[in-house]
């Protein structure tokens, strides 16, 4: 059955736009509220990032919430793991997070996380949207939900990130820059670091409503690069507006990116007996990272690209390790979503474990060569199903005989079509990467 509103990470658009209206939010309130009451107790978590647009929104669920009978614990503005944490410590039904991820201030959109931390079952997805198309109806007034706000929630949260570490962590000596992105990990993610003694300098920490994501963050590293080299900063780390993101800066001032961070991370828990199986990539995932698995004997599979279904081919094969080129990278061993904060302790407890800088860590595999494109869906047609479009990739494949790979997909957040092109010679990747950008751009009109 196709999903009317749920993408395939929640719902996302712009503020205003149907669905991102305060009348929608009413509804999707209730409609989660009528769901999860359907399963006995219903009590319900909603969390925030920090553009303007989730004051309200929050209302418009807790009113829609309580229409159904649902009581409303609200987090205030919380990294998305950090929801799905606090759903299952408070035994919460769900948990719902008002975020955009690293989209701009107006954009915004709503995830949900079930009783166990986890994204939701695509039954009661369904069942939700059945329920947004039937008329609301308001409970009897003793049977109201009743809404309370959690103030010790990031103390929480914070207290939560240490414990993902020994209790002998000492960050001393370790000079770190962190670029918040004006967004959720603002105040968690500096105390986390400096509790654990690290020297922290904060840049993209000042939220207003306005600026999350603007220019810094996750998807915007060269403000964080800048700061790195200028403070003499050992590494640095950069977060996403929602924090299940993560990018680090070596001191050099180069990018590492989730492909890298992954593989540090792997390398670290085979070499002290911990790696769980092997680790699961997407179809973005480098071919190099593949390769480089392969020759520590750690076993590598890719997932469809999206956090969702990386954690859906962990949970079936029983491993705890997987993440996306982006940096959204699920510790299965500490939590049950992408954890921007704790994969970034994981990479630092690495190189502190071996001795190695990042920079040198970084270079124990090298990437293949790869182009993405960013094609925006502009007409009626769909590229993806256009002979010409699947004549090109043929071809491309065939050119790179064996030695690289062609990927289409359409993005489940924005309206586009990311065309990848992958190979060992950096010029003709470049050039098919371009030529079939333009195929595809041609046939979207």
């Amino acid at each position: 059955m196709g999903r009317k509103y749920f993408g395939t990470d929640g719902i996302r658009g712009r503020v205003g736009q149907y669905p991102i209206t305060p009348d929608f939010m009413l509804k999707l309130g209730w409609a989660a509220g009528m769901a999860f009451r359907r399963q006995g107790k219903c009590r319900i978590l909603i969390g925030k990032d920090t553009r303007i647009s989730g004051y309200m929104f929050e209302s418009a669920l807790q009113a829609g919430l309580s229409a159904a009978g649902a009581d409303v614990l609200l987090l205030g503005p919380m990294p998305t793991p950090a929801i799905a944490y606090l759903t299952r410590t408070f035994h919460a039904e769900a948990g719902i997070v008002i975020s955009a991820s690293h989209n701009p201030h107006y954009d915004n959109g709503i995830k949900f996380f079930s009783s166990r931390g986890s994204k939701l079952p695509d039954e009661v997805e369904l069942m939700i949207e059945e329920l947004l198309d039937a008329e609301m109806s308001v409970v009897d007034s003793d049977q109201l939900g009743k809404a309370s706000r959690i103030n010790d929630a990031a103390g929480r949260y914070i207290e939560f990130c240490k414990s993902s570490v020994p209790t002998t962590t000492d960050l001393a000596g370790l000079k770190v820059v962190l670029d918040c992105a004006h967004g959720a990990t603002y105040k968690i993610a500096p105390n986390v670091f400096r509790e654990l003694g690290a020297q922290v300098v904060t840049i993209a920490a000042q939220p207003d409503g306005l600026n999350i994501n603007a220019g810094v963050g996750s998807t915007h590293v060269s403000a964080l690069q800048r700061a790195v080299v200028d403070e003499g900063a050992d590494l640095g780390i950069a977060f996403d507006g929602d924090g299940d993101r993560v990018m680090m800066v070596d001191h050099t001032g180069t990018v590492v990116d989730g492909d890298e961070l992954l593989f540090i991370i792997a390398l670290d828990l085979k070499e002290r007996g911990l790696l769980e199986g092997g680790v699961v990539g997407t179809l973005m995932s480098n071919l190099g990272l593949e390769l480089a698995l392969n020759a520590e004997a750690i076993p590598f599979v890719r997932a469809n690209v999206g956090d969702r279904y990386v954690m859906a081919e962990m949970s079936a094969r029983g491993w705890q390790l997987g993440g996306e080129n982006s940096g959204h990278i699920v510790c299965g061993q500490h939590v049950t979503t992408g954890d921007a904060i704790i994969a970034a302790l994981q990479v630092v407890l690495a190189l502190r474990r071996s001795g190695q800088s990042l920079a040198m860590a970084r270079q124990a595999w090298q990437k293949c060569p790869q182009v993405l494109i960013n094609v925006k869906l502009k007409g009626g047609k769909d590229p993806m199903s256009s002979p010409e479009v699947a004549s090109a990739c043929d071809r491309i494949t065939g050119l790179m005989e064996g030695r690289g790979r062609v990927l289409l997909r359409k993005s489940g957040t924005e309206p586009l079509v990311r065309v990848m092109v992958e190979g060992e010679d950096a010029g003709r990747v470049h050039a098919y990467a371009e030529e079939l950008a333009s195929i595809v751009e041609k046939n979207c009109a």
